[in-house]
């Protein structure tokens, strides 16, 4: 009797510890493939790749930092000083607030700010192609 019983438990975590590891599969599997598409499209920009490379220096999306701080995309710099400073302030240690939360504000200002800088880098460099390009054609004689 207890040989069955000890058989039947042997069963049944068999096939629990088998679903498992099909299920944990099938999600390593799709892993892997989404993954794979994200390396590809990093590759077809350069934008993208400097982006994830903001993403991945400061730990944060563009997206959540403007969520923490609660500004767009396209908010400027006086709104997001304001947003920071009050936050900063409202999660101050020292007035009971988490350091943990008041560090999230820091960083999300810092992801925010460095968006903006290479967003204006790029800014510069098109024009200055453009500048250059408008230059060399207006130095090329006409053909004759």
């Amino acid at each position: 009797m207890s040989a069955r019983i000890i058989a039947q438990i042997v069963v049944s975590l068999g096939s629990v510890v088998t679903r498992a590891f099909i299920a944990a599969y099938k999600q390593a599997a799709a892993n892997a493939k989404h993954g794979a598409g994200a390396a590809g499209g990093a590759r077809t920009g350069t934008k993208e790749a400097v982006l994830d490379a903001l993403t991945r220096k400061t730990g944060m999306s563009m997206e959540e930092a403007c969520q923490i701080l609660n500004v767009t995309k396209e908010a400027d710099i006086s709104k997001l000083t304001k947003n920071y400073e009050h936050l900063f302030n409202v999660n101050d240690p020292a007035k009971g607030g988490s350091f943990y939360l008041q560090s999230k504000v820091v960083r999300a200002k810092e992801r925010f700010e460095l968006e903006k800088a290479q967003e204006l880098k790029a800014k510069a460099t098109q024009e200055a192609a453009e500048a250059a390009a408008k230059e060399a054609q207006s130095r090329t004689p006409p053909p004759s």
